[in-house]
């Protein structure tokens, strides 16, 4: 039985993305709506992603953009606010992103104890916001110097918006990346949010660590999800499940009970 079944309740598991609202600090955040505009909104996605029946839940400060590597403490304390006053309403087990600092994440995961996180481990990369560089080895210390040890860390190994800074193959990567740091899953990726993961990478990666978790990690749809099942152990969905399929637009329970049934029906 592998984590995903122990810890989120089944095999071929769908982590769904609550999407949050820009926090405060960030660019586009409502200043006179304040905080209970983000609550509002998060909650109304949350119940709109439970209602459709997804496995599990995995909040995000997705709106945040354009993205730190450094988070602010700020943002890390209102995702904190939001998700404590959401826990009498989460159904499902959840994790954290807070987009793109690990350490960050790891420290929400265990203020509210989220089950998982998903981040930037490793690799040093070109990117849209400039040289992206990782610490692998600090993050997990610190992992376990603040008592978070059971949180299962997803390592993203395709960064989206992002290049290795030398060529490397994506099975070199996998490779090294489960050797050297264990990782509980590995998250495969397209270019952007919402950009379809390549079915042949993917099944690249599984062929190349089939003892580790692999995640189709970005582009799953209701017309593709039985292919990408076929190959990943799991996916993480965020953009399919918008009003029309647009990253902007807020979670459309129909489209989520649309793309579970497909799911569900697979895993029998």
């Amino acid at each position: 039985m592998s984590w995903l079944k122990s810890v989120i309740g089944t095999e071929k598991a769908i982590i769904a993305m609550c999407h949050m609202p820009a926090m405060p600090g960030d660019p586009s955040f409502d200043k006179a709506a304040g905080m209970d505009k983000v609550y509002e909104y998060t909650y109304k996605e949350l119940t709109a992603l439970q209602e459709g029946g997804v496995d599990s839940v995995m909040f995000s400060n997705e709106f945040s953009l354009p993205y730190l590597t450094d988070v602010k403490t700020e943002t890390v304390a209102a995702m904190a606010r939001v998700i404590g006053q959401l826990m009498p309403y989460i159904k499902v087990p959840f994790g954290v992103n807070v987009l793109w600092d690990p350490c960050k994440s790891i420290d929400l995961a265990m203020a509210v104890g989220a089950k998982f996180v998903r981040e930037i481990f490793t690799g040093a990369y070109a990117s849209d916001f400039g040289i992206w560089n990782t610490n692998c080895g600090a993050v997990v210390r610190h992992k376990m110097a603040i008592g978070a040890d059971d949180v299962k860390l997803l390592f993203n190994i395709v960064p989206e918006a992002a290049k290795y800074l030398s060529e490397r193959e994506i099975t070199d990567i996998a490779r090294s990346t489960v050797f050297n740091n264990k990782p509980d899953a590995l998250c495969v990726s397209g270019l952007t949010a919402g950009a379809e993961t390549d079915s042949a990478i993917l099944k690249k990666v599984k062929d190349t660590v089939p003892g580790t978790m692999v995640l189709a990690n970005t582009g799953c749809r209701a017309d593709n999800i039985e292919r990408q099942l076929s190959i990943a152990d799991g996916a993480v969905v965020g953009t399919t499940f918008k009003v029309d399929g647009k990253f902007a637009n807020p979670v459309d329970k129909a489209r989520v009970t649309e793309f579970m049934d497909k799911v569900k029906s697979f895993r029998k």
